[in-house]
């Protein structure tokens, strides 16, 4: 596989997330063909070559820690005249991965990109959510500092369009409750190791399903897609509501029960979320 310029062409390789058959012809193609892989962990990427009798391929990581640094001896050996597959761990390059820096620089240097389609967590999931998705953001990792979290949360639901979030096993539970105190009643749907063996999807209100989720579900990779409550104008902050029902000096089970009526919310959900605020 030569470019008639000398410089070689880079593939974007969309890779399976979770199950191996799930790659096209073309990119096992492209795979067989390309003279290096480079590659987010060089384990991984054996494991899926080896699946398919792809075995002595010459691979470069560019983890992200070392993507600067890798994206510079890629380019120099694409202006070689190699050409090179670009695969993240699982899925498309670039979306939630590393791999930017080398596309960019592929870019800026005249080299030819070239798509191989496949694979992608968030489309996966909002194609089997049953939510609307004629406009959807893409959201991937929300930041860790909760104040950020929320704000963002806030911009998003405020467009009213299905947005798509990534999720770690140990913040899930927090992003679902944060999600349900800013709008209670949008419609919700997480999908848990997709493809995969153990794949399950809940669907409903954040509050409800925080009800259904059970420590052994608390593994793997999650997505995230809301769809904001199209039932009001401004989505109404629980947590702001409960701060002003404790100035006004009513009581933790007063409160409880107004905010459950309000939003059709079970009152025990709500009474621990308003002790805990009281208590701040």
């Amino acid at each position: 596989m030569m470019c008639s310029d000398k410089k070689g062409i880079l593939y974007v390789v969309a890779t399976p997330i979770g199950n191996l058959k799930d790659i096209t012809l073309r990119a096992l193609e492209v795979l067989k063909n390309v003279d290096i892989i480079a590659c987010e962990d060089t384990r991984i990427t054996k494991k899926l070559l080896n699946h398919y009798g792809l075995q002595g391929k010459k691979l470069i990581p560019y983890y992200e820690h070392i993507e600067e640094e890798a994206s510079e001896k890629v380019i120099s050996l694409l202006k070689g005249g190699e050409d090179i597959a670009l695969v993240s761990d699982a899925g498309t390059p670039c979306i939630s991965d590393p791999g930017y820096r080398i596309v960019k620089k592929a870019w800026e240097n005249g080299i030819k990109v070239v798509p191989i389609p496949g694979a992608f967590a968030g489309a996966a999931a909002l194609s089997a959510s049953g939510l609307p998705s004629d406009k959807f953001l893409f959201v991937g990792f929300l930041p860790n500092k909760p104040k950020k979290k929320e704000k963002l949360l806030n911009e998003y639901i405020k467009t009213g369009f299905t947005f798509i979030l990534y999720e770690s096993p140990k913040r899930v539970l927090k992003t679902l409750q944060l999600i349900g105190t800013i709008s209670p009643n949008s419609e919700v749907v997480v999908a848990k190791e997709i493809t995969k063996i153990h794949e399950r999807f809940f669907r409903g209100k954040p509050f409800q399903i925080l009800k259904e989720i059970e420590p052994p579900d608390l593994r793997g990779e999650f997505v995230i897609i809301v769809h904001p409550e199209e039932t009001q104008e401004k989505p109404v902050n629980i947590e702001n509501e409960i701060r002003e029902l404790l100035k006004e000096g009513k009581s933790v089970k007063e409160i409880s029960l107004q905010i459950s009526k309000m939003l059709n919310i079970p009152k025990n959900q709500i009474y621990n979320l308003v002790l805990k605020i009281k208590n701040d």
